[in-house]
């Protein structure tokens, strides 16, 4: 009897988390936020000190320290590559090569063997994407000059596995260089443990209502330069002709929430930063390989989790959503997904814009259907709360990057691939040349012609 009811309690509570918002709330929600980070110092309560002294759930991380390479693997060249021979470890899913300089670029080739639990097979070698510190805070922000932020490399989704082999090539002369490069300083790999899915986890779990009980904490100064209008005495944006009357917002998508993929809230940094608005939404690939089932999808999200907060040193996920490749949609950093939090996601355009990551590499291997009409679910709803044409324009000041200097106004596509707004290959070319559809199936989703 007692487990009917706790059952029966279970199913109600997921029932009441699955109900939509109405556009009205969301537009408030949207309000709201616009009017409390518009002022440096907002008001919110802030988790007790029971809570953040709570023990953090199940998942670890190790990190070996790579050991010069050159006397014992020949291939490599030079003593100057590093790595690790052939070892058992504690058991992973999740792996990425991190050094201490955040503003240090690893100029070489990444590559590693895994062993999988309870099997004696090693894998072949796989390469780690090195080019990372695009995905990143802005420049001169405190999340970006925090003493315990680390440059990393893309974080690889392998598999439950108990062994590891790395090799770590600096780029040869020739390539661009008179000498061989040299590796950054301190670098070791971390291989990230998700732990269990929680209870409850892969449930059909929405996004909670903005003012749901325990969804509030202390509201943290909007960003430095942030753009966007101050809010008005109505609590609307000045020029905003009322959020709530806005025609073109589109059905607000199934989002599983934080708590439905399992994110551990005492990993994060207390409290949440707003930024203006949400002008753009950038569309990344998450560069950790395809090899995963859409089960293990919220593993995937807890493991990129913990590596951008212990190995990255950021202050939660860098990312706003996430998206898998059988088209669900996660809530990504926290702080309403409604609301305008800023991410860790563009470098340079991270103010007044948000960033949807597809769980996969596509590179060479083309998106799902499913990936690409979740992206248009989604951004024609967030989009449309704050009166975005998804296929319009607008224009971000850069933050600084490798593509437009620090303080530039640059128009950009209202859906742009992360390539838009810094010289990068993410979201991956397959996936880049799918966001025109994107644009046009998200237009019509906020019935527009």
């Amino acid at each position: 009897m007692r487990a009917l009811l706790a059952s029966s309690i279970s199913v109600a509570c997921a029932t009441a988390l699955a109900l939509p918002l109405a556009v009205s709330a969301e537009a408030a929600a949207v309000s709201s936020a616009t009017a409390s980070t518009s002022s440096s110092s907002s008001l919110s309560s802030a988790p007790s000190s029971s809570s953040s002294a709570a023990a953090e759930l199940a998942g670890s991380t190790q990190s070996l320290p790579l050991v010069p390479l050159g006397a014992t693997d020949r291939t490599l060249g030079a003593a100057r590559a590093q790595g690790l021979p052939e070892r058992g470890t504690e058991p992973f899913s999740l792996l990425g090569v991190v050094w201490d300089d955040a503003r240090a670029e690893l100029h070489g080739t990444v590559q590693v063997r895994t062993r999988a639990v309870g099997s004696r097979a090693w894998s072949g070698w796989q390469d780690v994407d090195t080019h990372n510190q695009e995905h990143a805070p802005d420049p001169g922000t405190p999340e970006s000059d925090a003493a315990r932020v680390h440059g990393s490399t893309a974080p690889l989704w392998v598999g439950h596995s108990d062994g590891v082999q790395v090799r770590v090539r600096p780029e040869a002369s020739g390539a661009g260089r008179a000498t061989p490069g040299t590796l950054p300083r301190g670098l070791h790999i971390d291989l990230v443990d998700p732990g269990a899915d929680p209870d409850g986890v892969g449930a059909a779990e929405e996004a909670e209502r903005e003012d749901a009980p325990g969804r509030e904490e202390r509201a943290l100064p909007r960003t430095a330069g942030a753009e966007g209008p101050a809010a008005g005495a109505d609590g609307l944006a000045a020029g905003s002709e009322g959020l709530a009357a806005r025609p073109y917002i589109g059905p607000r998508p199934r989002i599983i929430t934080r708590h439905g993929w399992g994110a551990d809230e005492h990993l994060r940094e207390p409290g949440y930063v707003y930024t203006g608005r949400v002008k753009a939404a950038f569309v990344h690939h998450t560069a950790s390989g395809n090899n995963y089932r859409c089960s293990q999808a919220a593993s995937v999200l807890r493991s990129i989790y913990r590596y951008h907060v212990r190995s990255s040193g950021w202050r939660d996920i860098g990312y706003n959503f996430a998206v898998d490749k059988c088209g669900n949609i996660y809530e990504g950093r926290a702080g309403g997904v409604a609301k305008p939090v800023l991410g860790a996601h563009t470098l340079g355009f991270n103010t007044n814009s948000m960033g949807v990551a597809v769980i996969g590499t596509y590179s060479s291997t083309n998106p799902s259907t499913a990936a690409l009409d979740a992206i248009a679910r989604l951004t024609a709803w967030k989009l449309g709360l704050y009166g975005v044409n998804p296929k319009g324009t607008t224009h971000l000041t850069s933050a600084g990057g490798n593509l437009y200097r620090k303080g530039r106004s640059v128009r950009l596509n209202a859906i742009s691939g992360h390539r838009d707004g810094f010289a990068t290959e993410c979201p991956g070319t397959r996936l880049y040349k799918k966001l025109g559809k994107a644009r046009s199936s998200s237009a019509r989703l906020q019935g527009r012609r």
